[in-house]
């Protein structure tokens, strides 16, 4: 039963259980009212076993640097639970199944979603993390793809709606993996990771949030200009938005901005599911 549980672990279950989160705010944003469950039941499948895959290949190309951090020191790689072959194995038969279901009973473009960010996430962004600050926008990449993979199962395309959820997607990110980056700022420096507060410090990183933050409202607003949601997702979105901005800006002036960084890091979670409830009951709503 351990063994179950440290190779379910190495899925990183909470990326999987977001994504599938934004997959189906995503997915029902544009089925509107006419939902086919089945198709949702397989994409989000599909999806979660592709995100799955990627999640077990990072475990293993990370274990290294998982070694030098506080929270990831215990992981099953690194301390010897599960063999990095048995890893690779696992992987491997989790992706080709994810692709397999993806491509039975999605279409083309969810399957091209799902391979490129499993590629961006495995290949591009385990080697830039290493490398850049610019890390971290890479991997905002694949983390956009779930809403955008959700919403083409539906709609067989990717029209303006689509390129806004990624944009919105990435913007959501880089300040949520940026209040992230500061509040475990101790642990990147020990792993040598060069992200943003490492290398250009705290006060540039929360400006830059405050500047993610903004786009992000614009973009959540796009959804309703151009005719996607109601002016209820937008007034929801928009003061959930000018709050989270607001909390951002007192960051500035914080004693202890680790302190603020683990609050900005919770109130975003409360931002992503606000998102993905809103856009899945748009249609009762407008």
């Amino acid at each position: 039963m351990n063994r179950l549980k440290d190779y379910y672990n190495l899925t990183k279950p909470g990326i999987i259980y977001g994504n599938l989160l934004t997959a189906s705010g995503g997915f029902l944003l544009a089925a509107r009212d006419h939902i086919d469950l089945t198709l949702l039941l397989f994409t989000l499948l599909g999806t979660s076993l592709i995100i799955a895959s990627a999640c077990v290949f990072n475990n293993y190309i990370d274990r290294n640097i998982d070694s030098r951090m506080a929270r990831t020191k215990n992981r099953a790689l690194v301390s010897g639970l599960i063999r990095p072959v048995n890893a690779l194995i696992f992987g491997l038969i989790l992706g080709v199944i994810g692709v397999a279901i993806l491509t039975i009973y999605t279409n083309l473009f969810v399957v091209f979603i799902g391979i490129s960010a499993f590629l961006i996430y495995v290949v591009l962004y385990g080697m830039v993390k290493r490398r850049s600050i610019h890390g971290t926008l890479v991997g905002t990449a694949p983390g956009a793809a779930s809403m955008v993979a959700g919403y083409c199962a539906v709609s067989n395309n990717i029209n303006t709606a689509a390129v806004i959820l990624f944009i919105i997607m990435v913007t959501w990110q880089m300040a949520h993996f940026y209040a992230i980056a500061i509040s475990r700022l101790d642990d990147y420096k020990s792993a040598g990771i060069p992200v943003l507060p490492a290398v250009k410090g705290i006060r540039n990183t929360e400006i830059q949030m405050l500047a993610y933050i903004g786009i992000f409202i614009v973009a959540t607003l796009c959804l309703t200009f151009f005719g996607y949601t109601g002016y209820v997702f937008a007034a929801v979105m928009l003061l959930l938005g000018l709050w989270w901005m607001y909390l951002s800006s007192r960051s500035f002036n914080s004693r202890n901005h680790q302190q603020s960084a683990r609050k900005l890091f919770l109130f975003s979670l409360i931002i992503i599911i606000a998102l993905s409830f809103m856009l899945s009951v748009n249609a009762l709503i407008t």
